[in-house]
């Protein structure tokens, strides 16, 4: 049985690996933004622990520092969350039948492991899948955790410059969206989902535009056919 679960934790540790290699750099990106504003270590470990929100959390800084109110502060995430809704609405299938793992599972669908979790096959509903799911969502989490706590306390103890440094998570957001155009080979949606996020940001409030994006991206990609590029048979290692 230790073995059996040992396979499982290995296999969603290889498939996540991608996601450490990210959160660990933007979870201390995060933690150093937060030193900088003047907020001590421990409230990055809260907010990664409780809150889990990747780009909430950054505009969360900003929101802390221009003295936003609750509900302004409330309003602006659930605009910038709302995508959110998206996710869950496309997972219902896949979680129907995970038992009581569902419900962290769900409260740790950030963009990153929505990306995991949406690449799964569909068949195949075991208590493996489940055990595997659960796992790469809570070691993502742990990912995000252990990255914000290298940041704050780096930040707390060096001087660090943090212009620019907000940039890591939307880096991230584009390694995975190359991932899953190589993985899917439906460059389209891709291609036109990203033609309508610039479009929308150039065109329209900047309240407005991301809400805009995905509602255009959302209508525009569920008709677009599906047209797959022809699949690539790579040379196997050691010229095999």
């Amino acid at each position: 049985m230790a073995g059996y679960s040992r396979r499982i934790f290995l296999d969603a540790l290889r498939y996540s690996f991608p996601v450490l290699l990210g959160y660990l750099a933007i979870g201390a990106a995060f933690g150093l933004l937060m030193t900088d504003a003047g907020y001590p270590w421990w409230l990055v470990l809260v907010m990664n622990a409780c809150m889990f929100a990747g780009a909430g959390q950054f505009i969360a800084v900003g929101l802390f520092a221009a003295g936003t109110t609750l509900w302004e502060a409330a309003l602006v995430q659930l605009v910038v969350n709302a995508r959110h809704m998206a996710y869950g609405l496309s997972m219902m299938n896949r979680f129907k039948n995970l038992g009581p793992l569902k419900f962290y599972i769900i409260f740790g669908l950030t963009d990153e492991t929505f990306a995991l979790l949406s690449s799964l096959p569909e068949e195949n509903d075991s208590e493996d899948r489940a055990r595997f799911m659960f796992l790469v969502t809570l070691l993502d989490h742990l990912y995000w955790i252990a990255g914000g706590l290298v940041g704050a306390v780096a930040g707390s103890l060096i001087p660090f410059s943090t212009e620019g440094i907000g940039f890591a998570l939307t880096a991230l957001f584009i390694v995975l969206m190359i991932e899953q155009m190589g993985r899917h080979r439906r460059p389209g949606i891709f291609i036109v989902a990203a033609a309508l996020a610039v479009l929308c940001v150039l065109l329209l409030p900047s309240r407005l535009s991301l809400l805009a994006a995905m509602a255009l991206s959302l209508a525009i990609g569920s008709c677009l056919p599906k047209v797959n590029l022809p699949k690539v048979n790579l040379p196997k290692r050691g010229g095999a």
